[in-house]
């Protein structure tokens, strides 16, 4: 079948769409507007979702603490880095399948489109297929390595081991949404994750609060919502977004594509790796310290996961735009992206630590009802939020030059991570009387380290590129 292709205007550019006949087009060309407004306007419903994704997690925590106790909280937090970690290589993957269809998308090679968005589902799926397995089988393995107190370390094999199962349903989600994202459409992933988010609270409720299913009924309703939520968003995309209706020749496995998409997701996935590994060691220094610092610590990740979630958005959004741009080459359209998304993560940083210095034991009180945890929790962020900045930092030009493909920067970023979070605790404990209080104070100064690598890694970039025309 031959590829037909029709110039359907937009006030996003014009762009060839399959077909003679079609619906509405989502996608965004970013690679014309002012840089700060198509950023803020891709970015508003990735920080929408994102805070949906976050209120749930938070619902999650409060249902579980609140209902189940801090030794319950304990050891759901106790599964967070480790199953970062083993979701890192699949991320890191489908980042770099995102990189190459925005890059071609830029480049309005609308052939190589169809072929990455194809592609793009072989690898994400293989991939999601082996890390879940893997993680499955050492979960038990893996959580005695980091020391989990015995009195959680059941509920936490539990927990853990329906989160590994869930990946291959998570990956269908992942898989639709980053290929619409990576078209310039971030509102029909918003959609679908407000679904998946609404359907989860309602189900936890139902399986912890009603059925007392316990940390298993909570792993469960994650399952189901997941598995709703991606089928629906695939079926939609494939409904209603033109570059998803591929015909037998974009359906072929195609290497150089499949090639290029694994060696830009391969360094992003070394990347994650290592900040998983690092916060998964950062984790068994946690654990150490008992139930209640592990459930104070688990607080305040769920409350700052949610203060980081603007600068997530940004960095997606950046990566998409610096990806069109790239594939444009227009460099110079980058560099003023980067510069006025710097800004405004700045002023951002400012506003969120003034809450946590202000109202942060309050914040850790929605939790839990213990007051030491909530005593801890509340110092502990006002000890983190001071390097909020750096966070700016680091999302900023995370976005930036993950999606120009800028495959030493992965690594020099993990690098940073680990070497943070495992010396400096180290460091800490060993010639310091830091105690607990060492686990945030090296979460800052981590911070702290990677922004000012991620800076350095980006002038470098820039100062590469200033010899090069723009076009």
């Amino acid at each position: 079948m031959s590829l037909i292709t029709t110039t359907v205007p937009s006030k996003r550019g014009m762009f060839p769409l399959r077909g003679r006949k079609g619906p509405r087009d989502t996608t965004m060309n970013m690679t014309e507007g002012r840089p700060l407004a198509l950023l803020a306007v891709f970015a508003l419903p990735l920080l929408i979702g994102n805070l949906f994704q976050q209120a749930y997690n938070l619902a999650d925590s409060m249902i579980v603490g609140r209902l189940l106790g801090a030794n319950a909280l304990a050891a759901v937090g106790a599964t967070g880095s480790i199953s970062f970690l083993f979701f890192s290589i699949f991320n890191g993957i489908s980042g770099g399948c995102g990189i190459v269809t925005a890059q071609y998308f830029g480049a309005r090679k609308n052939d190589l489109v169809y072929k990455a968005i194809a592609n793009s589902a072989y690898i994400m799926m293989g991939f999601a297929l082996l890390t879940g397995s893997i993680a499955f089988a050492m979960v038990p393995t893996v959580l005695s390595w980091m020391g989990t107190p015995a009195e959680i370390l059941p509920d936490a094999i539990v927990y853990m081991r329906m989160t590994s199962a869930s990946v291959p349903l998570i990956a269908i989600y992942n898989y639709a949404s980053s290929m619409q994202r990576a078209l310039g459409d971030s509102r029909t992933p918003l959609y679908f994750l407000i679904f998946s988010c609404l359907l989860n609270v309602g189900l936890d409720l139902l399986f912890v609060g009603t059925f007392g299913l316990g940390v298993f009924g909570a792993a469960l309703a994650t399952m189901l919502s997941q598995l709703l939520a991606g089928a629906g968003s695939l079926l939609w995309a494939f409904r209603t977004n033109p570059y998803f209706r591929l015909n037998k020749q974009s359906l072929a496995f195609d290497k150089p594509i499949a090639k290029q998409a694994v060696r830009l997701g391969l360094p992003l996935a070394l990347q994650w790796s290592l900040i998983a590994i690092s916060t998964t060691a950062l984790q068994s220094v946690v654990n150490g310290f008992g139930a209640t610092a592990m459930a104070a610590y688990t607080a305040g990740n769920r409350l700052e996961q949610l203060v980081q979630q603007p600068f997530g958005s940004m960095s997606m959004a950046l990566s998409t735009y610096a990806g069109q741009n790239m594939g444009a080459g227009k460099t110079d359209r980058i560099r003023t992206g980067f510069r006025d998304s710097l800004l405004a993560m700045i002023a951002l940083a400012g506003a969120m630590t003034l809450i946590m210095q202000l109202f942060g034991g309050n914040l850790v009180g929605l939790f839990v009802h213990e007051k030491e945890v909530i005593d801890l929790g509340g110092k502990a962020l006002k000890i983190t939020s001071l390097f909020y900045v750096f966070l700016g930092v680091i999302y900023v030009s995370r976005g930036v030059l993950n999606g120009t493909g800028d495959a030493v920067f992965s690594f020099i970023n993990g690098i940073v991570e680990i070497a943070g979070r495992i010396g400096l605790p180290l460091l800490l404990l060993g010639i310091t009387a830091a105690g607990v209080w060492s686990i945030w104070i090296t979460s800052g100064v981590t911070w702290m380290l990677a922004g000012i690598s991620c800076i350095l890694r980006y002038l470098s970039w820039r100062k590469k590129l200033s010899a090069k025309p723009s076009h």
